[in-house]
């Protein structure tokens, strides 16, 4: 038998180990006692595992060999046939296989040799266990001849043979090790037993229990390379308990769920990406794990995102058993995935798994399936579509259009078999319409080659401007009809209707208007549908799009387009309100948007049922009017609204714009309906954005809205105020601008920064205020400081949006220009301040951003050596003329190490600190807390200072390093080596080497560590610090006690 695995290695001699101490101390303690002599069958063995350890190409050879040696050890020979020299048994072969199985738990996990054993030792016991079933089965029909093999396997049950006996006793000294102190010899024997039981079809009850215990406990090791072995062998248990929970339900039925459920949690919360992979790729395919499963697209791992796509969804078979809402997320995760490994896996599943579940796999003429691809199929195409719901997700902010790019890119057979023929346009469906969209749209990109074929498929102007005019008047009578019946569960249904349409609109606006006969047609078309009140907004924001397409990019052209466009809202009104006469017959004004709801004209008051009923009818009907009026005006508005967003020119020398401002947009502003108001001002904004002497006037409106308003009022005005700006930048720059319209900007959207409870007005405000900055068109150190403390606070990780804006903001701001970094060295201390007092407020189970952070976060973006642009003066050619860059100019580094050196000295801490003016508005607070002082001065240390900064600003900033080392306010050994550290560098900068150092370790003189007392000043100054200026590095000297290394090992950041 083997001889036991001892917790600890036996002590040696000294002497014999001495030349491979390093080697023995680094190595496993397992120790195996002494084996007796060798035989031959431990040369065969150990030959084969030998073999086994150059090259995994003969395994399969070498299991036969071994299975060979295994059946000479445990089967009589036959007769005729010689027995080796020395008679072996089982428990020989055993103990021998054991032995080196023993041996092998020391091997790292660095070296492939004990992953070809393991691999190996998983394949000879595979092979053996089927071999001795084999052979059990065909001794059991020797004995019993007329029983059958169904039931020869019930009486059966699990076999008894060589094999299985080596199988538990290999298991039973595997895991006893799977608790040994050493990593490596439990890494190695839970690898070995997760892939036992992954070779494995079966095993014994007591091996089973002992194992599902053992890999239990290994899952909550601290390696993590352990727990992934864990998992492997946990997951394939698992998913055989799922199977016979079906039958069972009994005490195990319950222990099975538990094991699943720890594994569900493991898979949700293991911080290892290798463990939440290996459980992604073996857990079992139920019900009740695919949630879990799935939910991993989100995966902040993008190996993990990929292979769910690659092949977890792959190996889920056909997709169409799940649900449209998982679908249409799948697609969306997977395309939009920020990693471009995950997007490919995506299209590759869309394109060729997907398509193929939908068509179905080819057959033989037999009917048998082939494998290969199928062909290109029409109807598996437009189910495909059917079944990701294509109207819903083919929206502006759907997946389809972008899944199915990655379908045409793909997939040349089916670019190449489809056909557009006359029948395809005159039975246009929401799936086939699409297709015709999304590769016309392929055909025009501007990677595609094939833009030739777009011109022979698709069919000419003329053609389709009669298919769209078919398609819109359907559409139209179809509306016309629900709205004449009373009953509304008769009315048919328009939205696919609607989206036909629309994706005619989309073809025509691609289209090439240079044949004059089509732009003809399609112009009248378009001009007759603008013209229709019931076509609905998203169809006529499309047609208003295509018509500034056919009228041409020239200034002549908007004003036509401009023209036609006041027509049609001209005639939208006037063919709406032909009936709506008043009693004296006379129409209602055009400015009917300032009506009111109610009808103040007096009538006679009149007694009866018969009055009474006349006075209800006529209320009744005073109220329809009144909202069908809304609803003309706001028809009218959105139609102009249109029109505004894609014209670019001056306002003032285009006479239709100006009719419509005066007649249309002026009267919706001061109208008293909410929404004709609200449209109104929108509209108002755009016409802004064409004349400048316009938006001067109305921009206190639009600050008033803002203020007045309720949140989406504010959201609109918000997003006017911003395009304003960036479009009329001299509204806002301070040295054109009105000082009292710039504070009154300023507030507003130091107000939007300040509404957490109102996430979307926090996060428009937040995006147009970092686009504003980034353009230099808003430049306030108090809205910076605010959005700095908005990306520090904890509460805003709450609204997503506000948090990637400012996430990409604040480094690209400070790096693009000098000016904007030094604005932010500038506030970094009250930043500081700022952060310091909020983690105070804040609970212990809120999750605050560490000091640490943020002030490496300020240092990284006042660090001048990474603006993307430097002066000029830090470009040059040497004689050679090769372009050399000098270092950076540290001057931002210095104006924040004067602001935190201010901020440290200006709360009494020091005597002989003199008054400053300039330092008045740092001081907030007569003491300033340890932690603020230490977070301030540890951030010195950090700073970048190079010989060519400017003199004035270093001599600045040395006098208040001397001034803080006078005051004595550092007061631990991080804050003193900071203060240390910019001194000697300062000094050496500035040539003044022979300048004494203030003594800094006078400061601690009166302090003591383990009992001791600290005793400086007996070194000089040379010997105990020398100054590295290069790698802003200090350099301590042989001289150095003990005791002041220890000091000087605490680490510079907080």
């Amino acid at each position: 038998m083997p001889g036991r695995v001892s917790s600890a290695a036996p002590a040696a001699p000294r002497t014999a180990q001495k030349s491979t101490l390093r080697r023995t101390t680094a190595s496993p303690s397992i120790a195996i006692p002494d084996e007796g002599p060798s035989s031959s069958l431990r040369a065969r063995i150990c030959g084969i595992f030998s073999d086994v350890q150059r090259s995994a190409a003969g395994h399969r050879k070498l299991v036969v060999s071994l299975r060979k040696v295994q059946e000479s050890c445990c089967y009589e020979s036959p007769p005729g046939k010689r027995k080796d020299q020395e008679d072996f048994g089982e428990d020989d072969f055993n103990v021998e296989l054991a032995r080196c199985v023993i041996r092998l738990m020391s091997v790292k996990k660095s070296e492939s040799i004990g992953d070809r054993i393991v691999r190996f030792l998983g394949l000879f016991l595979k092979f053996a266990s089927d071999k001795g079933e084999k052979e059990d089965v065909q001794e059991s029909l020797k004995d019993a001849a007329l029983v059958a093999e169904e039931e020869t396997d019930e009486v059966q049950g699990y076999p008894d043979n060589p094999s299985t006996r080596l199988v538990s006793h290999i298991l039973s000294i595997l895991l006893p090790l799977t608790t040994s102190k050493e990593k490596v010899v439990r890494y190695r024997a839970t690898q070995l037993v997760a892939h036992i039981i992954n070779s494995l079809d079966s095993l014994d009850d007591d091996s089973y229990h002992m194992l599902r215990m053992g890999l239990q406990k290994r899952l909550r090791d601290k390696e993590s390379m352990i727990r992934v072995q864990a998992v492997l062998g946990l997951g394939r248990l698992a998913g055989n308990e799922g199977d016979e929970d079906q039958d069972d339900h009994d005490s195990d039925n319950e222990e099975a769920t538990g094991l699943l459920n720890k594994l569900l949690e493991i898979l949700q919360n293991d911080p290892s990406a290798d463990i939440r992979r290996s459980l992604l790729l073996n857990l079992p395919l139920t019900p009740s794990t695919l949630p879990y499963l799935l939910e991993r697209a989100r995966d902040t791992d993008p190996v993990i995102r990929r292979a769910l796509y690659s092949r977890l969804l792959p190996a889920l078979g056909d997709f169409r058993h799940l649900s449209l809402s998982m679908r249409e997320k799948l697609l969306r995760w997977g395309l939009r995935d920020r990693d471009e490994n995950v997007r490919k896996a995506t299209g590759r599943l869309f394109r060729e798994r997907w398509i193929e579940d939908c068509v179905g796999p080819p057959k033989a003429t037999d009917g048998t399936p082939v494998e290969q691809a199928a062909t290109p199929s029409m109807d598996g195409l437009l189910e495909l579509l059917e079944r990701i719901d294509i109207v819903n997700s083919a929206t502006s902010n759907g997946t389809a259009t972008e899944a199915m790019k990655e379908f045409w890119s793909g997939r040349r057979d089916y670019r190449d078999a489809i056909i557009f023929d006359d029948s395809f346009w005159q039975n246009l469906t929401p799936e086939s319409i699409f297709v015709a969209r999304s590769l016309n749209d392929f055909w025009k990109g501007e990677d595609s080659k094939d833009e030739a074929l777009a011109e022979e498929k698709m069919p000419e102007v003329t053609k389709l401007a009669f298919f769209l005019q078919r398609y819109t008047n359907n559409l139209v009578n179809c509306i016309r009809y629900n709205n004449a019946m009373i009953d509304s569960e008769q009315a048919e249904d328009t939205v696919e209707k609607e989206f036909v349409v629309e994706q005619l609109l989309h073809i025509a606006k691609a289209l090439d208007y240079s044949d004059e006969i089509g732009r003809r047609k399609m112009f009248a078309l378009l001009r007759e549908s603008l013209a229709l009140a019931e076509l609905p907004e998203e169809i006529t924001k499309l047609v208003v799009d295509v018509l500034r397409d056919v009228c041409g990019p020239e200034a002549a052209g908007e004003r036509e387009f401009c023209g036609i466009v006041l027509e049609a809202i001209a005639e939208v009104h006037d063919n709406v309100m032909t009936d709506e006469l008043t009693p004296e017959g006379e129409n209602e004004s055009f400015h009917s948007a300032r009506s009111e709801l109610t009808d103040s004209t007096p009538t006679k008051p009149s007694s009866g049922k018969k009055d009474s009923a006349v006075d209800a009818g006529n209320t009744e009907a005073g109220e329809d009017k009144a909202i069908h009026e809304i609803m003309i005006n706001m028809k009218c508005l959105h139609i102009a609204q249109c029109m505004l967003e894609n014209v670019e020119g001056d306002l003032q020398q285009n006479i239709h714009l100006t009719t419509m401002l005066n007649n249309l947009v002026v009267p919706a502003v001061r109208s008293h309906e909410a929404p004709i108001r609200e449209r109104g001002l929108l509209c108002l904004g755009l016409c802004c954005l064409l004349d400048k002497a316009l938006s001067e006037e109305n921009l206190t409106l639009f600050l008033h809205c803002f203020t007045k308003g309720h949140d989406a009022l504010q959201v609109s005005a918000l997003y006017i105020l911003s395009d304003i700006l960036a479009v009329h930048p001299h509204l806002a720059k301070a040295e054109d601008a009105n000082p009292a319209l710039q504070k009154s900007i300023y507030k507003i959207f130091m107000k939007g920064l300040k509404a957490a409870h109102t996430p979307e007005v926090q996060s428009t405000a937040s995006i147009g205020l970092c686009k504003l900055m980034l353009t230099s068109v808003v430049r306030d150190e108090e809205l910076l400081k605010q959005l700095v403390s908005l990306f520090f606070d904890s509460a805003t990780k709450e609204n997503a949006a506000v948090t990637q804006a400012l996430s990409y903001f604040l480094p690209v701001f400070c790096h693009s220009k000098r000016e904007n970094m030094e604005m932010m060295a500038s506030i970094a201390a009250s930043t500081v301040h700022t952060q310091m007092s909020l983690v105070e407020e804040l609970d212990e189970e809120d999750d605050a951003l560490g000091m640490t952070v943020i002030a490496n976060m300020l240092i990284d973006w006042t660090d001048a050596r990474k603006l993307v642009v430097q002066g000029m003066s830090a470009v040059g050619w040497n004689e050679a003329g090769d372009k050399e860059v000098t270092a950076a100019n540290g001057d931002v580094h210095l104006i924040l190490a004067d602001s935190l050196l201010e901020r440290a000295l200006s709360h009494g801490c020091s005597s002989k600190r003199h008054p400053c003016a300039r330092l008045t508005h740092w001081i907030t607070d007569l003491s300033l807390a340890e932690e603020e002082k230490k977070a301030l001065l540890t951030m010195l240390g950090k700073v970048y200072i190079s010989p060519n900064c400017s003199t004035g600003k270093m001599k600045a900033v040395a006098d208040l390093v001397t001034e803080a080392i006078d005051a004595k306010i550092a007061t631990d050994t991080t804050t003193r080596n900071a203060l240390n550290k910019l001194h000697q560098t300062l000094s050496k900068v500035l040539g003044e080497a022979h300048a004494v150092l203030p003594s800094i370790e006078n400061q601690a003189a009166d302090q003591t560590i383990a009992g001791f007392e600290l005793k400086t000043g007996e070194a000089s100054e040379s010997d105990e610090m020398k100054m590295d200026v290069d790698s802003n590095t200090v350099t301590r000297q042989p001289g150095d006690t003990l005791l002041e290394e220890l000091l000087d090992d605490e680490p510079e950041d907080l």
